[in-house]
């Protein structure tokens, strides 16, 4: 077993300096994209924040820790197994919760598709989390792979859930200018 976690993860630097940007930049844009649905989201929609908003934007962030904590140099593998097998089962139970919400009590009328994307693909990424570091405590060198493909399923996850909210609050944000149809745009283009 690798003692430096350095050691195993220097291939793979660029891929973690790769996700951590992309999932710092996502959590940013997640909070742009709350701020233009300020006018969307009230206290009437406050399950709804907990349970489609909030999920995603602790998913990017997951990633975000994650690419972070493989990449400090003096990180051992002891320490970062340790790390991982306490961020998946945190995320667990907070993916467990989320999928509770979803699966069980049935608080959101959304469609099996969405429940999976919210609920279910997260519940994997932090399995394949727990697994990672459970893997590197036990010395496995392809727990590398392992965490990286825990990390490509939370960002799966977060970047179609982003999309879907974006898309949502567009269609629920009211416009102080109504845009003219487009048979009277392809008009007075003539």
């Amino acid at each position: 077993m690798q003692s430096s976690a350095a050691e195993l993860f220097h291939t793979w630097h660029d891929f973690y300096v790769l996700v951590g940007t992309a999932s710092a930049t996502l959590v940013g844009l997640m909070f742009v994209a709350a701020s233009i649905g300020g006018s969307v989201f009230n206290e009437t929609h406050r399950i709804a924040l907990q349970a489609f908003i909030s999920p995603t934007v602790v998913n990017f962030a997951a990633a975000l820790f994650i690419s972070i904590g493989v990449m400090i140099p003096s990180q051992t593998s002891l320490s970062l197994g340790l790390l991982l097998t306490a961020g998946g089962v945190a995320g667990l139970i907070y993916s467990g919760r989320v999928w509770f919400y979803m699966f069980v009590r049935r608080r959101f009328q959304v469609d099996a598709i969405d429940r999976n994307f919210y609920a279910t693909v997260p519940l994997l990424g932090y399995l394949l989390v727990l697994a990672a570091g459970i893997l590197l405590l036990l010395g496995k060198g392809w727990s590398a792979e392992v965490i990286a493909a825990a990390l490509v399923v939370l960002m799966f996850a977060g970047i179609r859930n982003a999309w879907d909210m974006t898309t949502w609050i567009m269609m629920r944000t009211p416009t102080s200018v109504e845009l003219p149809a487009p048979s009277e745009q392809q008009q007075s283009q003539q």
